[in-house]
């Protein structure tokens, strides 16, 4: 369904409105379809929430709902029923599995921490700098005051990555 915005022309090319949503109500979208594209896009990448979690499972390596909650960072505080919910939102992204322990789920993460950095930092590199390497690099290095050592060690992991 295209959502070309009608310039009263059927030989000009469409034209978008800077809003989808806008666009949605002008071309007379329906209810259902004004409803859908309300409802949040789903993001392969991790949010703070899920991170937090993820985190969690990382250094536990497993745990029920009530075993995250309790080893989450106070601040600010989760609810039982926030946690269960973000669970299963990164159970649906993929990126933790359940096993049923009598009558609790134990959950487990099934991308591990170094996977999980990678598809970010792809993501980032991706979305902002035109899959450029080279450019986020030299984003770090102009605004990032880097010591001695870290710039040692960028150094030593160009030189083996040659």
């Amino acid at each position: 369904m295209g959502y070309a915005l009608s310039l009263g022309q059927a030989s000009q090319s469409p034209r978008f409105a800077t809003n989808k949503l806008v666009d949605l109500l002008e071309n007379g979208a329906s209810y259902l379809e004004r409803v859908k594209f309300l409802a949040r896009n789903k993001s392969a990448t991790l949010t703070e929430a899920e991170l937090r979690i993820m985190n969690v499972l990382w250094e536990k390596g497993s745990g029920t709902v009530h075993e995250v909650l309790e080893a989450l960072p106070g601040d600010p505080p989760l609810a039982y029923n926030s946690v269960l919910t973000i669970i299963r939102i990164l159970e649906t992204k993929g990126y933790v599995k359940h096993v049923k322990d009598k009558r609790a789920h134990v959950y487990i993460p099934k991308v591990d921490r170094d996977d999980a950095r990678r598809f970010e930092v792809s993501h980032l590199v991706s979305r902002f700098f035109g899959n450029s390497h080279e450019q986020l690099l030299l984003n770090i290095l102009e605004e990032q005051s880097i010591d001695a050592d870290e710039l040692a060690r960028l150094r030593e992991l160009l030189e083996r990555s040659k």
